[in-house]
């Protein structure tokens, strides 16, 4: 896909490299050049130009832009104004840094159906993993569900999955297990890491320093979350 990402601040910069190490074509813009020459090197492109301004998009590719990402985090003003400029010039998906209530009710009325909060995210993960011992990472559907990988248990350890009855016993789904695996690499090293087993079977063993991916209630993945 072809990025551009406005704003090129530790959000903006952070997303503008990941999106590239993930095959995309990114251009970075922002209107400080410390900024435009930190990351030029390491994505398609960049740009300094003033995001606010509407003749300086005719040095963008606009109009072949997939996604057009406002990761603005300093000025409220220049990011609304920005959304504003590139709803009108060009059809892509829209996904807007949010930096307030306020300017979430904006974006809202701009029909802007993507918008982020990084700063609450992190947050709000920070606090889930803090508040659940074995908590590993956590992906939050809506406010009650989730996907969840949580560290196993002692008491689950060399049961099945039958055995254990997620469904029945926790109210659960296992959708996967993520196992640790040992990997030596071209000069000899070894490493362990964490790999995908599939789609467990009821008969699929959970092992020591398993990780269970599970979807489910809050609530019940919080009970497994807080197990010895």
């Amino acid at each position: 896909m072809k990025v551009i990402i406005f704003g090129l601040g530790n959000f903006g910069m952070s997303l503008a490299l990941s999106l590239t190490e993930t095959g995309n074509e990114v251009i970075g813009v922002d209107y400080k050049m410390e900024k435009v020459n930190l990351i030029k090197d390491k994505i398609s492109h960049s740009i300094c130009l003033d995001s606010t301004n509407e003749q300086a998009y005719q040095a963008l590719p606009i109009k072949q832009t997939d996604i057009a990402v406002i990761a603005i985090g300093e000025n409220e003003g220049a990011a609304i104004i920005t959304t504003a400029i590139i709803k009108k010039l060009c059809t892509a998906r829209v996904i807007s840094r949010s930096l307030s209530p306020i300017h979430d009710t904006v974006l809202q009325a701009m029909g802007i159906d993507f918008i982020v909060h990084p700063e609450q995210e992190a947050a709000d993960k920070l606090t889930d993993k803090l508040n659940l011992k074995n908590m590993v990472d956590n992906f939050k559907i809506d406010k009650r569900y989730s996907i969840s990988e949580v560290k196993t248990p002692t008491a689950f350890i060399g049961k099945t999955i039958l055995d254990i009855n997620f469904r029945t016993n926790y109210n659960l789904n296992i959708v996967t297990i993520l196992r640790k695996k040992e990997k030596t690499n071209l000069i000899g090293v070894s490493t362990t890491q964490l790999e995908v087993i599939g789609i467990p079977s009821g008969d699929t063993i959970i092992e020591t320093d398993d990780v269970l991916v599970v979807f489910g209630l809050n609530d019940n993945i919080s009970k497994i979350g807080n197990m010895s």
